[in-house]
């Protein structure tokens, strides 16, 4: 129960106090930090998305996209 009003409190992003979180029902609490989760997970997802690691975990090395030249330029 703690750690749940930890969370809510912590990650809720500023939008709970301690005691409102504390005499809030289990249910909406329950509610509230399932929100929060899947919030995190699609901007996870997102933020993946936009470096590049969708495709991690494919076992296969990939090499980089330069050119290599066959002169030296000084």
């Amino acid at each position: 129960m703690f750690a749940q009003i930890h969370d809510l409190v912590y990650h809720g992003g500023g939008g709970f106090l301690h005691s409102e979180v504390y005499s809030m029902p289990v249910w909406m609490r329950s509610f509230h930090m399932n929100r929060i989760n899947e919030f995190n997970k699609k901007q996870q997802a997102e933020l993946d998305k936009q470096q590049g690691r969708s495709n991690i975990g494919d076992d296969k090395i990939h090499s980089p996209n330069i050119n290599p030249s066959s002169t030296y330029n000084f």
